[in-house]
C-alpha cells in the first residue's frame, strides 16, 4: 500500500475503514503497518489488518521477525484498533474467524442457555451455519504449535529451493522478493511465451502453478502450502517446467 496515496484518501474525510495486509494473495507483500496505523489514528479510521497468509505463519517464530517490527509495534499500541482475520493456517475456505459474542447475543427465551456455557451461534452473524470453527479447531488439536511450526517451515524451504533454482537459470527471473513460501518469476520473454510455458506445465499432469499481473506483466506463482511437498517434488516440478520450456 502506498502511504502517500492513502494520506490523501483520509485527508479527504470521508474513510471509515482502512484494510492493511500481512502476506499478499499475489506476491505475499507486507503493507508498512506502523504508518498506516499512525495514518489511521490521525484521521479517525478503523484499521483492519488481513493476515490470512502472512499473520497465520507468524505462529513460526522466524517468520513473525519478518514482519514483527512491522506490526507488532501497531498491535500494542493501537489494539483496540486493530482487527486479525485469519483464515489459513492449512485451513480451507469458509473458516470464519471469531466475531464479537456480546454484539451477537441473541436474547429470544428459546435460545437461552447458562451464562457460563459456550454458545457457539454468538461467534456468528447467522442462527443457523455450519459450525465452521471445528476446522479449526481439528487442525489446532491435530498438528499444535510444534507441528504447524515444521509444516510452515518446511514450504518455506521448498520455496527457498526453488528461487535457488531461478536464480541459476538465465532463463529466468525473479519478480517479487520472497517473504515465505511464494515465488514469483517468469521467463525472460513476452506475456504470450509465459502464458503458453504456464498452459503446458499445467497441462503435463506433474504439477499445477498460477500466475497474476505485476507491473502490468504475466508472472508466474510457485505457492507452496502442502505439508507433504518435498524436495523431490519441487525437482520434479523444475524437471518438467524446463521441458515445458524446451517444448
Amino acid at each position: 500500500m502506498r502511504t502517500d496515496a492513502l494520506e490523501q484518501e483520509l485527508a479527504k474525510g470521508d474513510v471509515c475503514a482502512v484494510t492493511a495486509t500481512v502476506g499478499t494473495t499475489s506476491t505475499t507483500s507486507v503493507d508498512p503497518l506502523p504508518e498506516i496505523g499512525r495514518l489511521c489514528k490521525e484521521h479517525g479510521a478503523w484499521l483492519h489488518v488481513d493476515g490470512a497468509y502472512g499473520g497465520s505463519a507468524a505462529v513460526c517464530p522466524r517468520c513473525a521477525g519478518r514482519w514483527r517490527d512491522r506490526a507488532g509495534r501497531l498491535l500494542r499500541r493501537q489494539r483496540a484498533q486493530v482487527a486479525a482475520h485469519a483464515d489459513g493456517l492449512l485451513l480451507p475456505l469458509h473458516c470464519a474467524p471469531r466475531r464479537s459474542a456480546r454484539r451477537l447475543q441473541s436474547r429470544a427465551e428459546y435460545l437461552r442457555t447458562p451464562e457460563d456455557a459456550l454458545n457457539l451461534m454468538e461467534y456468528g452473524p447467522a442462527l443457523g451455519r455450519r459450525m465452521r470453527a471445528l476446522k479449526l479447531w481439528a487442525v489446532l488439536r491435530w498438528y499444535g504449535r510444534e507441528g504447524l511450526q515444521k509444516a510452515i517451515r518446511n514450504s518455506i524451504a521448498q520455496a527457498e529451493l526453488v528461487e535457488q533454482l531461478v536464480r541459476a537459470d538465465d532463463r529466468f527471473e525473479l519478480c517479487a522478493p520472497r517473504p515465505f513460501s511464494t515465488v514469483c518469476f517468469r521467463l525472460k520473454g513476452s506475456d504470450e511465451e509465459n502464458e503458453a510455458l504456464l498452459h503446458r506445465l499445467n497441462s503435463s499432469g506433474v504439477a499445477f502453478l498460477s500466475h497474476t499481473r505485476l507491473r502490468d506483466r504475466f508472472v508466474i506463482r510457485w505457492a507452496i502450502g502442502n505439508v507433504r511437498t518435498s524436495e523431490e517434488d519441487i525437482r520434479l516440478t523444475w524437471q518438467a517446467l524446463e521441458q515445458a520450456v524446451n517444448g
